[in-house]
């Protein structure tokens, strides 16, 4: 796993923590949207990283959702065609209901979105 990926997955982590729990859901969305962010950077980070082992320059990495899934699809989904279901998934979690409508509160949903999001870094390495 790589080392900046698997960081800001810990950091996602240890933000969630300030959250308190009440009735299994967080009861500071705030701190769950941090998290839900920082937890999809760590997924974007490992695609970056991924993607310059396999000789893709810097400045021709992604700059938006449309441009990782094209690279996805271009150099990953050949090897394994559920990398880009799994990054859709981790995208509308993670991103979209996480972070961007902040709609996650519930704990084992969080934290099972945050598990996804270290297979996927896993599964890329």
């Amino acid at each position: 796993m790589s080392k900046e990926a698997l960081r800001y997955l810990e950091n996602a982590k240890e933000i969630l923590s300030k959250s308190g729990i009440e009735e299994n859901r967080y009861r500071d969305i705030k701190f769950v949207r941090e998290a839900c962010s920082t937890a999809y950077l760590s997924v974007l980070i490992a695609i970056d990283e991924y993607l310059i082992k396999r000789g893709v320059g810097e400045k021709k990495l992604p700059k938006s959702i449309d441009g990782y899934r094209e690279m996805l699809k271009k150099h990953l989904s050949v090897h394994n065609g559920k990398i880009i279901r799994n990054f859709e998934a981790l995208y509308k979690e993670l991103h979209i209901a996480g972070y961007y409508r902040g709609l996650l509160e519930d704990v084992d949903m969080v934290k099972a979105a945050l598990k996804s999001a270290g297979s996927f870094i896993e599964k890329i390495k």
